[in-house]
């Protein structure tokens, strides 16, 4: 028999003592990443904004901005290190879980056209192209598009 284990992790709420480490790894995962103010927005504002821990160390993040029954996911991010391993669909399961217990029907998102591991993540998990968002990103030579990425829950 051979059976893959899924990597043991646990969830929690955002603290704003995690900030640090969250921008720690967005620094290091993504060229234009938000910054601590953009996290303390989104924890101010009440988003569902969560964690992932392995052992005791974060390992990823995701915030969902709810909006009546639209879950909008808007980051969800994995530490470099860690990629590859099974953890961004673990995390991205947790949060639509997440969006439905809070009455969600729908979860919606953009990512960039580049970045093709979490397009395959994402259409893996049932999302579908709905429109792309032109010049939405900041990029290294000018602009990039945004992929507008649609589920049910």
């Amino acid at each position: 028999m051979n059976a893959v284990l899924k990597p043991r992790v646990a969830f929690r709420p955002m603290q704003k003592d995690d900030l640090d480490t969250i921008v720690a790894i967005e620094q290091v995962i993504f060229p234009y990443p938000w910054t601590r103010g953009n996290f303390m927005d989104s924890l101010n504002a009440g988003h569902s904004c969560w964690v992932m821990q392995q052992d005791e160390t974060i390992v990823g993040y995701a915030i969902v901005m709810m909006v009546l029954d639209e879950a909008h996911l808007l980051n969800i991010s994995v530490a470099q290190a860690m990629q590859g391993r099974g953890l961004g669909r673990l995390l991205l399961e947790h949060v639509m879980q997440i969006g439905r217990q809070y009455g969600g029907l729908n979860m919606f998102l953009e990512v960039r056209p580049s970045n093709t591991s979490a397009l395959r993540l994402y259409e893996s998990m049932g999302f579908n192209e709905m429109a792309i968002r032109r010049n939405y990103y900041q990029a290294k030579h000018g602009r990039e598009d945004a992929v507008l990425m649609g589920a049910a829950l």
